[in-house]
Protein backbone atom coordinates (compact mmCIF):
# COMPACT_ATOMS: atom_id res chain seq x y z
CA UNK A 1 0.00 0.00 0.00
CA UNK A 2 1.35 3.47 -0.87
CA UNK A 3 1.74 5.83 1.34
CA UNK A 4 3.90 8.50 0.55
CA UNK A 5 2.07 11.22 -1.91
CA UNK A 6 2.45 14.62 -3.00
CA UNK A 7 4.70 17.39 -1.81
CA UNK A 8 6.23 14.13 0.97
CA UNK A 9 7.40 12.44 -1.94
CA UNK A 10 8.86 15.42 -4.14
CA UNK A 11 10.92 16.35 -0.97
CA UNK A 12 12.48 12.80 -0.74
CA UNK A 13 13.64 12.45 -4.01
CA UNK A 14 15.05 15.97 -4.28
CA UNK A 15 16.71 15.55 -0.86
CA UNK A 16 17.36 12.08 -1.38
CA UNK A 17 19.47 13.60 -4.76
CA UNK A 18 21.18 16.09 -3.19
CA UNK A 19 22.99 14.01 -0.21
CA UNK A 20 24.05 11.26 -2.92
CA UNK A 21 25.97 14.30 -4.81
CA UNK A 22 27.51 14.18 -1.63
CA UNK A 23 29.00 11.22 -2.34
CA UNK A 24 30.64 12.47 -5.27
CA UNK A 25 31.81 15.62 -3.90
CA UNK A 26 32.74 15.17 -0.43
CA UNK A 27 36.51 13.89 0.49
CA UNK A 28 37.89 10.72 2.48
CA UNK A 29 35.81 9.00 4.49
CA UNK A 30 32.78 11.91 4.76
CA UNK A 31 31.91 10.86 1.45
CA UNK A 32 29.81 7.79 2.90
CA UNK A 33 27.61 10.54 4.41
CA UNK A 34 26.53 10.66 1.16
CA UNK A 35 24.76 7.07 1.48
CA UNK A 36 21.77 8.27 3.40
CA UNK A 37 20.22 8.99 0.26
CA UNK A 38 19.30 5.49 -0.60
CA UNK A 39 16.62 5.34 1.85
CA UNK A 40 15.24 8.84 0.75
CA UNK A 41 15.12 7.77 -2.92
CA UNK A 42 13.63 4.24 -1.98
CA UNK A 43 11.05 5.91 -0.21
CA UNK A 44 10.58 8.84 -2.56
CA UNK A 45 10.60 6.34 -5.42
CA UNK A 46 8.10 3.53 -4.42
CA UNK A 47 6.02 5.89 -2.55
CA UNK A 48 6.34 3.16 0.47
CA UNK A 49 7.46 4.28 4.07
CA UNK A 50 7.97 1.81 6.88
CA UNK A 51 8.19 4.51 9.52
CA UNK A 52 4.99 5.75 8.00
CA UNK A 53 2.91 2.24 8.40
CA UNK A 54 4.13 2.28 12.04
CA UNK A 55 2.90 5.24 13.05
CA UNK A 56 -0.50 5.33 10.82
CA UNK A 57 0.55 8.38 9.03
CA UNK A 58 -0.37 8.40 4.77
CA UNK A 59 0.22 11.28 2.78
CA UNK A 60 -0.72 9.75 -0.39
CA UNK A 61 -4.29 10.73 -1.21
CA UNK A 62 -5.10 8.31 -3.98
CA UNK A 63 -5.70 4.80 -2.35
CA UNK A 64 -3.62 1.88 -4.04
Amino acid sequence: MKNVGGADRAIRIVLGIALLVLFFVLPGHWKWLGLVAIPFLLTGLTQRCGINKLLGRNTCRIPS
